[in-house]
């Protein structure tokens, strides 16, 4: 079988720092996926040396894409979502490269999962504005206008029935709080709400909570329509992968 163009794609979690050589032209694993448990605390010292565990796994010389959960503003860490309070400042790319010294770009996660679903998944071929969102422990999102991503939006953090959206409809909330009636409930009122502030042509449901989007789905009643991811947990390695492939160009790796 011809092998395509491989990047070592790597998602940075608060629990598990996951990774995956990436086929970057069809969109799938060339690998199995790694995974190591995040380091406690997750200092940004101890997540490189983590990172580069990963990385000496694959035995990888070549470009490396890295998911982070983070907003990240010309390649600097402006806020800390489930990792050290430490994070927020470092210049990324420049920051993992001295510890791996491999080619490497670091992109939100959310992004990273988005970029994916457009360009391998469900949001193949849609123009206008779509909506990503990552269910899992809290709600990431990932916004397109016409293909195009306009990084760092952050609608899991938007207001909602006096606290943030998360806190009724991530996958934590459903866990420990909530009916599946309840939480669909939830879900259609939140989806109604970011339907009325920006008019979405779609919204992809993504992240590991997708796959319950058959609890979801039944309670939903907007004009737009929701589809689940069809990439779930691999969307965010694999588009961390594509976005250093599009941004560093193809290399050799091994």
């Amino acid at each position: 079988m011809e092998e395509g163009t491989l990047v070592l794609g790597i998602d940075i979690g608060g629990t598990g720092i996951k990774g995956a050589l990436v086929d970057v032209e069809k969109g799938t694993f060339a690998t199995e996926r790694f995974r190591l448990d995040t380091p406690q605390p997750s200092t940004p010292d101890a997540v490189a040396e983590t990172l580069k565990k990963v990385v000496d796994y694959f035995e990888w010389k070549g470009p490396v894409g890295i998911g982070f959960p983070a907003i990240i503003r010309h390649d600097v860490a402006h806020s800390a979502a489930n990792i050290h309070k430490d994070w927020k400042g470092v210049h990324l790319s420049e920051f993992f490269a001295n510890h791996v010294h491999l080619p490497l770009t670091v992109i939100n996660d959310a992004d990273a999962a988005g970029l994916a679903a457009m360009e391998f998944g469900t949001g193949n071929g849609h123009d206008g504005v779509v909506v990503f969102l990552t269910i899992g422990t809290g709600i990431g999102s990932a916004l397109f206008l016409n293909g195009k991503l306009l990084p760092n939006s952050e609608f899991g953090h938007l207001l909602f029935k006096g606290k943030i959206a998360e806190k009724y409809i991530s996958k934590k909330a459903r866990k420990e709080k909530y009916s599946e009636e309840e939480w669909g409930k939830y879900w259609n009122l939140y989806l109604e709400y970011l339907e009325r502030i920006i008019s979405p042509d779609l919204i992809i449901l993504g992240g590991g909570g997708s796959k319950k989007f058959e609890e979801i789905e039944p309670y939903l009643s907007l004009e737009t329509k929701v589809v689940a991811s069809q990439l779930l947990n691999s969307a965010g390695i694999i588009g961390a992968a594509l976005y250093a492939h599009q941004t560093l160009g193809p290399k050799e790796g091994k």
